[in-house]
C-alpha cells in the first residue's frame, strides 16, 4: 500500500507515466495491477512523505527502464551529496545493483533497480 492524498492526481501519476493498470477505485483505494500484484493506493488525508524508497520495481535493464520513464515525464532524484549517479540518475552499490529513484505527486519515494544477480 501507499498513501496519497488525491485520488485522480495519483491514479494518472502511476497508470499513464508508470504503465500500471487501473483495476478499480473502492472509495478507500485506487487499485492498480503491478503485472500480477496488486497494489493499493490508500487515500488519505495527509501524506508525510518517508525519508526512504516505499515502492520499487525490479527491471530488466534499468538504463531502459529510466529513459522510458523520462520519456513519459518521470523526473529521476539526484543525490549528489552522498551518492555518485550517472547521467541518468542511477547509482551502483557495491554489489552492482544499480537503482534510480523518482517521486510520486505525495512525495512517496519509489526506485527502479536492477539487480546483479
Amino acid at each position: 500500500m501507499v498513501p496519497i492524498t488525491d485520488g485522480e492526481r495519483a491514479q494518472a501519476f502511476y497508470v499513464d507515466k508508470l504503465g500500471l493498470t487501473f483495476v478499480q477505485d473502492d472509495g478507500f483505494a485506487i487499485v492498480l495491477d503491478a503485472n500480477g500484484n496488486m497494489l493499493r493506493l490508500t487515500k488519505m488525508k495527509e501524506v508525510k512523505p518517508q525519508p526512504f524508497t516505499v515502492l520499487g520495481w525490479e527491471v530488466p535493464n534499468i538504463g531502459d527502464a529510466v529513459r522510458d520513464l523520462q520519456a513519459r515525464g518521470v523526473a529521476f532524484e539526484r543525490f549528489h551529496d552522498f551518492m555518485k549517479q550517472d547521467d541518468l540518475g542511477i547509482w551502483t552499490a557495491p554489489d552492482g545493483t544499480r537503482v534510480a529513484w523518482f517521486k510520486d505527486p505525495d512525495g512517496n519515494i519509489l526506485s527502479v533497480s536492477q539487480h546483479s544477480n
